[in-house]
């Protein structure tokens, strides 16, 4: 919001230099993005009052702030001075500007056919000599980024500008039937906007219309048809108030973002558009630009009234930490404009219409604190009434997986939840990918079913980049119609496992490093996990398994498919794994506590064992009848070497395992390790056919 400071310096006399006060918002709330000087190609009239801008940031939840009064009156309770009131006598009325009844005839008549959407409409005419406006008018436009076209439009935008109330001008020749009317449009009903864009309307948009067709979009656009031009002789003023969600719906829609727009969308005051409209009349006159009628048609069918909330002393001073004095506490809301009377506990406040970011106490308290200065609040430990919550366990065992991934040469990324729907489609089935309702784009159109997409284009990204060997992960949420909202972690991995160097180096990654990771991960959520052979449309047929727990998948890994790294802009020869498990699957399967145990006191005694086997029995199985045979005194079992080639008959191959047996309360003897090798290859023989060499 930029602001001239003489402008502000209309409604409080702050002393400092524009430096001094950007400096004092800036504490308040109100960081300024620039100061700029004094323009230089105007005429002396207007650089008199073109003195230096202040480009003050103001946050989403502030609309009441997008308007110089808005600011003069943050500005006046940060430097303790009388805060100026919307009526104060400084602000022309307008020149004996009366409201009519709902029975009065007037040269306009307005009808509000939806009131949910449109709680108040005024409506003034005026008769009026189109033509350039002062130049001091143009300069504080120019100066707050506004174009300024004609002195109709420029007063409109300079009581926007100065009151936050968005106005409107129509041209009342080209108001068929000389009646407004505030209705939703008629499906594929369309309109030409001030813009020369044609505009094509739903059923929901609330529009306002004459008898005959739209003449605007309510509260982002007027139409181009009633516009007024340098032949306009009488106009119709617009000061009205409209419900937020609704602008917001119809500018997000269509695609178009007005200053008008961005208040209604945020909440304007609907208290104001009356004032205003007085203030617009008193322009006019001022200006030279013509006349009001004298009166308003203000259609208001149920007035919004200001909101009451409680204020504690002891609520105060609990979340602050500190005693604020009464005074200073009804200094600071009433110079925001809140109204306040006493109570025993404190006080019943009366929030202005234009507060649309107050709804509970602690937003009263926050403006106090504001005012009263952060920098005054001491430093001091809350007392603690109650013991912490616990840590949800998904907390820790997320931080967890974290250094777990990373220790293993991992970077975490993180990336869009909202993808385009050609990038998701591989990752889910059409029908169960999760749409979004008003996408900023075609490149976020859905929910993304996995995080493996948005880690392709990142891992795209670094390859452009020179970047070979690149390894990243992903902890967030997955969407898709069938199974809601899950947690899941994702990874891709290419280029190799070690980098460059004089020894040799490491080799090229492949399918049994993302196995391995899938297995770290399931390490980490204390979770036994296997893998199976298995099939998806996005990864390599041969090169992808499932990952399972308890029988139960939770998850895949392989090398992604060709089309798939291709659509991502690597080469469709470049290997890339990835994985993709579900975090709540594993949680939901993990063990209750962990459970530890001391250190071995007793030696280990280690076997070899070499077998011939089907080439088609996964070693997984093997592993799993071994554990199944030997006694619990069976620590470890790991392959060492695998063979097929001169010597070993065809559709075999020769796998040699090293079995280490340990016991935590003695020493095995011979006779026990025996039996248990016995056992395990009896069991190895009868389940896999399996012969030992």
């Amino acid at each position: 919001m930029k602001i001239q400071v003489s402008w502000l310096r209309d409604f409080v006399d702050v002393p400092g230099s524009p430096e001094e006060i950007a400096k004092t918002m800036s504490v308040r709330g109100f960081a300024v993005e620039g100061i700029e000087p004094v323009r230089s190609d105007l005429s002396a009239e207007a650089s008199a009052k073109a003195d230096a801008v202040l480009d003050f940031e103001v946050t989403a939840n502030r609309p009441d702030c997008l308007s110089v009064m808005g600011m003069a009156r943050e500005v006046a309770t940060a430097y303790g001075l009388l805060g100026p009131a919307a009526d104060r006598s400084s602000l022309p009325s307008g020149p004996g500007l009366r409201t009519l009844k709902a029975t009065d005839k007037a040269d306009i008549d307005v009808v509000i056919e939806n009131a949910d959407l449109c709680p108040r409409y005024a409506g003034a005419v005026a008769d009026v000599t189109v033509g350039p406006s002062p130049a001091w008018m143009q300069a504080r436009l120019q100066a707050a980024g506004i174009r300024p076209i004609s002195n109709i439009v420029d007063i409109t935008n300079y009581v926007l500008l100065e009151m936050g109330q968005p106005m409107h001008a129509f041209d009342l020749t080209k108001i068929a039937g000389a009646r407004i009317r505030v209705r939703t449009a008629r499906a594929g009903e369309k309109l030409r906007t001030l813009d020369g864009q044609m505009r094509t309307f739903t059923g929901d948009m609330l529009v306002i219309a004459d008898d005959e067709a739209a003449v605007a979009i309510a509260g982002v656009m007027g139409g181009a048809d009633s516009e007024v031009t340098g032949q306009t002789r009488t106009i119709v003023l617009e000061s009205a108030y409209f419900n937020p969600p609704s602008v917001r719906r119809t500018s997000r829609k269509l695609g178009l973002k007005t200053e008008a727009s961005m208040r209604f969308e945020r909440g304007a005051d609907p208290g104001l558009p009356a004032r205003a409209m007085a203030r617009a009349a008193a322009l006019l006159e001022e200006t030279g630009a013509g006349k009001a009628r004298g009166t308003i048609v203000d259609r208001y069918p149920a007035a919004i009234e200001p909101r009451v909330q409680r204020l504690r002393r002891a609520k105060i001073a609990g979340l602050l930490g500190v005693e604020i004095r009464d005074g200073d506490v009804a200094r600071v809301l009433e110079s925001l404009g809140f109204s306040l009377s006493m109570r025993a506990d404190g006080w019943e406040v009366t929030v202005p219409t234009r507060r649309v970011d107050v709804l509970r106490e602690v937003d009263l308290i926050e403006e106090v604190a504001r005012h009263y200065g952060f920098d005054r609040i001491p430093v001091t430990f809350p007392a603690l009434v109650s013991a912490p919550p616990p840590v949800d366990p998904r907390i820790t065992r997320t931080r967890q997986l974290r250094q777990a991934l990373t220790a293993a040469g991992f970077f975490e990324a993180v990336t869009f939840g909202f993808i385009s729907e050609a990038a998701a489609a591989p990752f889910a089935a059409g029908g169960d990918l999760v749409a979004i309702t008003n996408p900023l784009s075609e490149n976020y159109g859905v929910l993304r079913p996995s995080a493996l997409p948005g880690l392709m284009d990142a891992l795209a990204h670094n390859r452009r980049r020179e970047q070979r060997d690149v390894r990243l992960f992903e902890i967030g949420n997955r969407f898709t119609r069938s199974a809601g909202e899950r947690r899941a972690v994702a990874c891709v991995w290419t280029g190799s496992t070690g980098g460059d160097h004089w020894s040799g180096g490491g080799r090229e990654a492949d399918f049994f490093d993302i196995k391995a990771v899938a297995e770290r991960i399931g390490e980490v959520a204390r979770v036994p996990v296997r893998t199976e052979p298995h099939r998806e449309d996005w990864l390599m047929p041969g090169r992808t398994a499932a990952v399972l727990t308890n029988g139960t998948r939770v998850g895949v890994i392989g090398q992604l498919a060709r089309h798939v790294v291709e659509a991502h802009g690597l080469p469709a020869d470049e290997p890339v794994y990835g994985a993709d498990i579900d975090l709540d699957a594993l949680d939901a399967a993990a063990a209750g506590d962990m459970r530890y145990e001391a250190l071995p006191r007793y030696p280990s005694v280690v076997r070899d064992l070499s077998i011939l086997v089907d080439d088609t029995v996964p070693s997984a199985d093997v592993r799993a009848t071994i554990r199944g045979a030997a006694p619990s005194t069976l620590v470890r079992v790991r392959e060492f070497d695998r063979y097929q080639g001169k010597g070993i008959p065809e559709n075999k191959v020769s796998l040699s395992l090293r079995l280490t047996f340990r016991s935590s309360d003695r020493t095995l003897t011979d006779a026990e390790v025996h039996d248990a090798m016995h056992r395990v290859v009896t069991a190895l023989k009868d389940r896999h056919d399996a012969q030992q060499r």
